[in-house]
């Protein structure tokens, strides 16, 4: 791996050499900014060898450095190891801007580039005003070399788009189309080029198979007042997919011709969202641009009355494989308070992901996992993000922590839940890290708010008992959730930085607080909610969540003396929930063992 990134890194220096090029820059998206990309697309990862969801890349002529979040801080170190390539570790102290290395790197004046088609307008933008500053350095943004160096590029996908049924999206295309125009006419905009992938799914009732675990199409959709168009590679499309387009008033034309689609627009203006719009693509529009948020992002966040119940089915199913799983586990790991264990030593951090997928097939409706699972024992917990695999795949032991974060894709439902489980005797430590978050988990769920606030303000809510403690985390605690999309899906989130989208009922969220200490183990515990709403008064709507996972919760790690009794109140709650909505749905076996693990915590 090392000496084939070094040779790509040559490659590329003799590219950049004859271009001129102090330093080229490989951000992490694509053409439609997806967290998730298809490999075609994954050149940053390609460059660095680093292959978590979010970072960037940049090479100079003798340097090259790699910046990501607190999520990939262990695994990027690990896996650049060896590598030219240095650690930036994001909102870390005396960590440089990638302007302020570049400037650094390669001085005043120099010139330095990206592609333009994997950058929003947003970035670009930003990233030209902090290299102006750093002397004066210039950036080109019509250049891409992985053209020219990268020989086995994957192709841009081509696989087939299927028509998403009515009874789960419940509501029609022609519908949403037509709440998009209104929309756009209360933003004073005449239409709109949609670039994120999972809004045009959303919008025409479409899913695909072209991202890793997301159910989304590589595709553009130009929106007028009088016509809608699909810019899409057409092998895609069957018979009966594009009659049904035909039906909902949307015409098809080629993927390619996205850029002549908006030189041929003839309306007065557009609107762009230049967080989700390439530069390359808004430089190409000869009309006057409303720049403003995609209105569509927001209103697929707020699920109707369907995708709510089909939500509510598929996390019962999914608990139900859940339940199954854990039932299995405690079976192979002894029974609480054992030393010894029948058949643990045979099992390993792939096996029992593997076995919580095959389970997961089995429930009526699967379609997919909706992100690879984490399954990571003991010191590999602390690595937030980690995936195994055969390299690093760690035999489990009876003792420590095994902190599961997995989730699947039905047909009615996206779902995202983390356990972590006792696998035998665990340190006071381990147990009060634990509790902690616990304690932070159950705050958010506790949590009554005015209706239009801002994740921001509840983040507290998770972390105010941990702080007391000298202890945080630096990722989200909470994030939308698709119906049957992305797993991950915004603008709305709950954590520490600012981020005005409000919070509104209907919408799916997941809380999800954790504590990680690098090299010892790692504590997640995860639900997705709903928010729905709770009371009114004099001062306005209130809101509250309820929990859409069910699956039990370990009680063995818990400190009991340390949770709140409405904390204790909630957990038991919960888990009489859980037990009378999944047991009927088990075998007499597994039945009693959640009776036993939903049973109330003194």
């Amino acid at each position: 791996m090392n000496q084939t990134i070094d040779q790509r890194l040559r490659d590329l220096r003799e590219v950049m050499q004859r271009e001129h090029l102090a330093a080229f820059i490989f951000p992490s998206t694509d053409p439609h900014q997806g967290e998730y990309v298809p490999d075609h697309w994954k050149g940053r990862e390609w460059i660095s060898g680093f292959n978590g969801s979010a970072g960037t890349a940049v090479v100079t002529m003798t340097s090259a450095a790699l910046w990501t979040d607190s999520r990939y801080f262990i695994a990027a170190g690990e896996q650049l190891r060896g590598t030219e390539f240095q650690l930036m570790r994001l909102k870390m102290p005396g960590t440089p801007t990638i302007a302020e290395w570049i400037g650094k790197e390669c001085g005043a004046g120099a010139e330095v580039a990206l592609d333009g088609w994997c950058s929003s307008v947003s970035t670009v933008r930003e990233l030209i005003g902090d290299l102006r500053r750093e002397g004066g350095i210039t950036l080109r943004t019509n250049f891409d070399p992985l053209r020219l160096i990268w020989r086995q590029r994957p192709p841009i996908p081509e696989n087939p788009v299927v028509i998403h049924p009515l009874e789960y999206a419940g509501e029609t295309a022609h519908d949403k189309i037509a709440r998009i125009r209104q929309a756009l006419r209360e933003q004073h905009a005449d239409g709109m080029l949609m670039a994120a992938l999972d809004d045009i799914a959303w919008t025409l009732n479409l899913r695909g198979t072209d991202v890793h675990c997301n159910p989304v199409f590589v595709s553009y959709l130009l929106i007028s007042s009088t016509a809608v168009t699909l810019y899409i590679n057409k092998v895609k499309l069957s018979t009966e997919v594009s009659a049904y387009l035909k039906a909902e008033g949307v015409g098809v034309d080629s993927y390619e011709n996205v850029v002549k689609g908006l030189k041929d627009y003839f309306e007065y203006n557009i609107l762009l969202d230049p967080d989700e719009v390439n530069y390359a693509l808004f430089k190409s529009v000869a009309r006057e641009v409303v720049e403003a948020e995609s209105p569509v992002k927001r209103m697929k966040t707020v699920k109707n009355e369907r995708e709510i119940l089909g939500f509510s089915a598929a996390m019962l199913r999914d608990g139900i494989a859940m339940a199954k799983f854990l039932y299995w586990l405690s079976g192979i790991s002894g029974k609480p308070g054992m030393s010894g264990f029948s058949g643990l030593s045979s099992e390993s951090e792939l096996s029992v992901s593997q076995k919580l997928a095959s389970l997961r097939a089995e429930q009526p409706l699967f379609r997919d996992i909706s992100f690879d699972t984490i399954a990571a024992y003991g010191p590999h917990g602390a690595i937030v993000h980690y995936e195994p695999t055969p390299e690093s795949d760690a035999p489990l032991q009876p003792r420590g922590l095994l902190l599961i974060d997995s989730g699947a894709q039905y047909l009615d439902g996206t779902t995202d839940i983390t356990r972590t489980i006792a696998l035998g005797p665990l340190t006071e430590e381990e147990k009060r890290v634990y509790t902690l978050v616990l304690k932070g988990h159950i705050q958010i769920e506790l949590a009554k708010f005015p209706s239009g606030i801002s994740g921001t303000q509840l983040d507290v809510l998770a972390k105010q008992a941990m702080w007391r403690e000298g202890l945080t985390y630096l990722h989200g605690t909470g994030h939308g959730v698709g119906s049957y999309l992305n797993v991950h899906e915004g603008p709305h989130q709950i954590r520490m930085e600012w981020k005005p989208a409000p919070l509104v009922a209907g919408m799916t969220v997941t809380d999800e607080p954790g504590i990680y200490l690098e090299g010892r183990f790692g504590v997640r515990i995860e639900n997705t909610l709903l928010i729905t709403p709770y009371r009114e008064t004099e001062f306005g709507e209130f809101l509250q969540f309820e929990s859409l996972t069910l699956c039990p919760i370990d009680k063995r790690p818990i400190l009991a003396e340390m949770l709140t009794p409405e904390e204790t109140a909630w957990l038991n709650q919960y888990h009489q929930r859980v037990y009378d909505s999944l047991s009927p749905h088990l075998t007499a076996d597994e039945a009693a063992w959640l009776s036993d693990a939903t049973s109330p915590l003194e």
